[in-house]
């Protein structure tokens, strides 16, 4: 058999491609925020997670920089033998300080964070309570902790009912970990954190939030999902990534000490993966610096998204209740989907296009999300356009 026959035989992508409406690997050749140009022409930009829009600031492009000046591009190493330099060691006091947390770590990716944090702390016969719909990152830790002969239970999406049936079958005695996202990436809800911290003391269970869609979006200053709720101090570890609000790339974990201790000798992704790049580093540093000294900006985000998301449901489209920057729209389709993202697209709009198998039959959609620096002028256009295009193709 040619394992290579299924690759051969793969074509969705080029039928697409044929009909003019593959909406994947849109090479953008400019970008000024909530503009870029793509193809030669002016797009606004609706399906970015550049919350804040700090990639195009003067001071974390400077940050850069002068980080790439001093340390050159990269530390050639792991963090665990020559990779760490003393940026570093800055972002994880900041980070650990932001969050409210005795300590952090950093790590070269936020996929790799979700990797790097679970499949350390569990062993044979040891529980990951596991969200049906969290992150891929999340998903390929648990796959491998099964290697461990961990046991994943994936409960029902946001139900807690559900995961305190699937607790409290198990003995007080065995470890376990309820892992979640904190925002949902595809959906943009929110984890029901404040009842997930009661059922996690009740049972026992540690409780690993990832809030690479909260963090600089929801919570006072953006603090994230466990400030929104109040139950910062019941969540052990908090993971995140750098590639949205601040600016970068690499992702972090923030805890109790000794638990991060633990995780700097014990976890293969950051022992076997080259450290965060200087200029990656300095950059997201000067992203959180940005955050801090601007602790209304995440309500601009919010705001924004509130506003194209209580318009388009004026207006008569499916769109999924939200309080977050993401803002999905319901089509139903693949290729409904995929004509429709063609149509904005050409009327000068970029969204993102989900359909199966990523969303389940029915729910395909196109997901949009906002930043800081949308402006009103932005956001009627992106609502009129929908509109005019949401009435042709006879969604509206």
């Amino acid at each position: 058999m040619d394992i290579f026959e299924k690759c051969r035989s793969f074509n969705r992508p080029n039928i697409l491609k044929k009909q003019g409406v593959y909406p994947y690997f849109r090479p953008i050749s400019g970008s000024e925020g909530p503009l870029v140009t793509m193809e030669g022409k002016s797009v606004i930009m609706a399906g970015s997670n550049n919350y804040l829009d700090l990639t195009n600031h003067p001071k974390v492009k400077e940050a850069a920089i002068k980080a790439i000046e001093q340390y050159g591009t990269s530390c050639s190493g792991s963090r665990f033998l020559t990779g760490t330099i003393d940026l570093h060691n800055e972002m994880e006091q900041e980070i650990a300080g932001f969050m409210g947390k005795e300590s952090a770590l950093l790590f070269s990716t936020g996929f790799q964070t979700g990797q790097g944090v679970i499949i350390p702390l569990v062993g044979k016969g040891d529980y990951i309570y596991s969200d049906r719909d969290n992150h891929a990152s999340i998903v390929a830790g648990n796959m491998l902790a099964t290697s461990k002969n961990a046991i994943i239970e994936r409960y029902k999406h946001k139900d807690m009912n559900d995961l305190e049936r699937r607790l409290s079958k198990i003995s007080k005695e065995v470890g376990k970990i309820i892992v979640t996202d904190g925002v949902f990436s595809t959906d943009g809800d929110i984890a029901q954190l404040d009842i997930m911290t009661s059922l996690a003391k009740e049972y026992d269970a540690k409780v690993i939030i990832d809030d690479a869609h909260a963090f600089g979006v929801i919570g006072p200053g953006g603090k994230g999902t466990g400030h929104y709720f109040g139950v910062q101090d019941d969540i052990d570890l908090v993971m995140c990534t750098f590639s949205k609000t601040l600016a970068s790339i690499g992702g972090f974990v923030a805890g109790d000490e000794s638990v991060i201790n633990y995780l700097k000798h014990k976890s293969p992704a950051l022992i076997y993966s080259a450290s965060p790049s200087p200029g990656s580093v300095a950059s997201a540093l000067a992203a959180l610096k940005i955050l801090k000294q601007n602790p209304d900006l995440p309500l601009k985000v919010c705001a924004n998204a509130n506003k194209v998301r209580n318009g388009l449901r004026d207006l008569g489209f499916n769109v999924l209740e939200g309080q977050t920057a993401i803002v999905p729209i319901i089509i139903g389709e693949d290729e409904k989907t995929f004509a429709i993202w063609k149509m904005l697209y050409d009327e000068g709009i970029f969204v993102n296009a989900f359909v199966s198998p990523t969303t389940p039959p029915g729910m395909q959609m196109l997901r949009t999300s906002y930043m800081a620096s949308h402006e009103e002028e932005h956001l009627d256009f992106i609502i009129d356009t929908f509109e005019k295009v949401g009435r042709k193709a006879g969604l509206i």
